[in-house]
């Protein structure tokens, strides 16, 4: 142990990814503080970054992996309307949202109960019931392993789009430090997505706030997803597919009960990736401890011991399946370790 970086040998990495898989790696490396990444680095320059583990498959051990526990908080600018907030990539991002809310800064509402960490979220451009996280990164600050150097993105150079970015094409280059959002002093709430007016209405709010919207997504998170320390999982395991106008408007002719929903181009639309999987019939599906959740067909989850070489080939084999009976290519979401999709 060096200031700011732990080190450990033959580290079991079963509760450090949230499908539970049990593979060990050779070493772990832990950064407190950022200014030790080049010291990590150079003891293993391709280390895996590991944030909550909640977006991988693995399916062989990494050679390393590297952890970075900065969570600090702090404001960079603010006024009366708005709030520039920097995060350490380390914090759990759902601990962040709650700790925005908290202060009376909102923004982040409707992507509450997101497994993972700060860093994780331009990565994955996480988003939900709704909301996408681009919407609010002004900057991302990021170690680049190939010049060996510190680099300054602001969002218009992330090439954020649906679930990705610059950084997850080139995951090996790129570990995320700090994040930077622009958060609202004065509420714009985010309410006509997947049933937030009607769970707000059961808990009987009229004129909500952000808390109130957090509180209504956490409660139906809750309720369609298999809480990680109960079953293994990723979460959504596949992407919604975004296909062209005609292939959707075809679809929901032979499907009238298909969701299809804007993508934000005139010529696409976004199809229900749960609804395709659901009729191809793998809902609550299980070979071994390799299955997908009776509660919701877009997550697989891992019943004990199943390998992630069992998901793989289940996810696999799901993905022919709808493609086979509607002719929809669907993708994962989480990043697949030692082997390719």
């Amino acid at each position: 142990m060096s200031n700011g970086l732990q080190v450990t040998r033959a580290q079991s990495l079963r509760t450090h990814n949230t499908f539970g898989i049990d593979v060990t790696t050779p070493l772990a490396l832990r950064v407190d503080d950022p200014a030790q990444l080049p010291d990590a680095l150079a003891m293993a320059p391709n280390a895996l970054v590991l944030g909550g583990g909640s977006n991988l498959l693995l399916v062989a051990a990494p050679d390393a992996v590297l952890e970075l526990a900065n969570n600090d908080i702090s404001v960079i600018a603010e006024d009366d309307d708005h709030v520039d907030v920097r995060c350490g990539a380390g914090a759990v991002w759902h601990d962040f949202v709650m700790a925005t809310l908290q202060r009376g800064w909102s923004g982040l509402e409707n992507l509450a109960l997101i497994p993972g960490t700060v860093g994780a979220s331009p990565i994955q451009n996480i988003g939900a019931y709704g909301v996408e996280v681009m919407e609010r990164i002004t900057a991302v600050d990021a170690w680049d392993r190939h010049e060996a150097r510190w680099l300054r993105f602001a969002a218009a150079d992330c090439a954020f789009t649906y679930r990705d970015s610059r950084f997850k094409h080139e995951p090996d280059r790129y570990i995320v430090t700090s994040v930077e959002f622009h958060l609202d002093r004065k509420p714009s709430l985010r309410l006509d997505y997947a049933g937030i007016r009607d769970e707000l209405a059961t808990m009987s709010i009229i004129e909500p706030t952000a808390r109130d919207v957090a509180d209504a997504v956490i409660r139906i998170r809750r309720r369609k997803l298999p809480d990680p320390a109960v079953i293994g999982n990723a979460g959504s395991f596949f992407k919604n597919p975004i296909v062209a106008v005609d292939i959707a408007e075809a679809l929901r002719d032979a499907h009238p009960d298909l969701p299809v929903f804007p993508a934000g181009s005139p010529g696409r639309r976004k199809l229900s990736a749960a609804w395709l999987i659901d009729r191809s019939g793998w809902k609550g599906h299980r070979d071994g401890d390799a299955g997908v959740s009776a509660g919701h067909a877009l997550v697989l989850v891992n019943h004990g011991n199943a390998s992630g070489a069992q998901l793989l080939d289940l996810a696999r084999r799901i993905a022919t399946s709808v493609h086979e009976r509607f002719g929809v290519a669907i993708e994962p979401e989480p990043r697949i370790i030692g082997a390719t999709w």
